[in-house]
């Protein structure tokens, strides 16, 4: 008799936590540094203050995304163990009510009554509370809440993405920072979207357009609004 061989699969939802959470804080780094820098540029800012402004933006900007992500995710995270909690309970006081609702689960879903009946018990007899948050609250491992994961995530692609724009500068000729700036962040962006779009299973063409468009369309704002009014936005 051969042995049961379980067929190894990977799949793209188990990046979801920390894929969103670096792309964003890239995309973030590059944009909000790269038009910072642009729209202090168009005020006509002295390179050396530039350059300063940008530093300072990166850090502050590092530690905006991981305060914020984490808050959020924790909030997250907050409201899925309250959930999971009140389940828990229902399950001590009313395990009837609660197979009855996982089966009601099963039967939308396409299976006939006997058989979601059979599943909804064999799941609840091995793991009751796991069946309930999987299949009626809809918290699994792989997309579950990770509070620190997704702060240190965001800190540190954001810190890269910042660098980018950062390093340009420091490179470009001091008449030439706007368009050094402007046309390697927008290289950088698109080759970001290419990495994301790949790494989600996405098309290349729409991920690489999408970011590169809106990153386009902040610094062309901020360059405008520095130069109109000679002040940094």
């Amino acid at each position: 008799m051969k042995a049961f061989r379980r067929h190894a699969e990977r799949h793209r939802t188990e990046r979801i936590g920390w894929l969103r959470a670096a792309v964003l804080g890239a995309n973030d780094g590059i944009v909000s540094t790269a038009s910072l820098i642009v729209g202090v540029a168009a005020a006509s800012t002295p390179p050396e203050n530039i350059l300063m402004v940008g530093v300072a933006g990166l850090v502050a900007g590092a530690m905006s995304m991981a305060a914020g992500e984490y808050v959020s995710v924790h909030s997250q995270a907050d409201t899925e163990n309250a959930d999971l909690a009140r389940e828990k309970a229902e399950l001590e006081t009313d395990p009837a009510a609660e197979h009855r609702e996982l089966e009601s689960i099963y039967i939308a879903r396409g299976l006939e009554p006997e058989l979601a009946k059979q599943v909804a018990v064999q799941l609840m007899a091995h793991d009751a509370l796991g069946a309930h948050a999987r299949d009626e609250l809809g918290i699994s491992k792989e997309l579950g809440a990770r509070p620190l994961q997704a702060a240190l995530a965001s800190a540190a692609s954001f810190a890269v993405g910042a660098a980018l724009p950062l390093l340009s500068t420091a490179l470009a000729p001091a008449p030439g920072i706007i368009l050094w700036v402007s046309a390697s962040s927008l290289v950088f962006l698109a080759l970001l979207g290419a990495l994301a779009a790949r790494a989600g299973g996405a098309g290349l063409v729409q991920g690489t357009w999408r970011v590169t468009f809106w990153g386009a369309l902040a610094m062309a704002i901020t360059a405008g609004v520095g130069a109109l009014f000679g002040t940094v936005v």
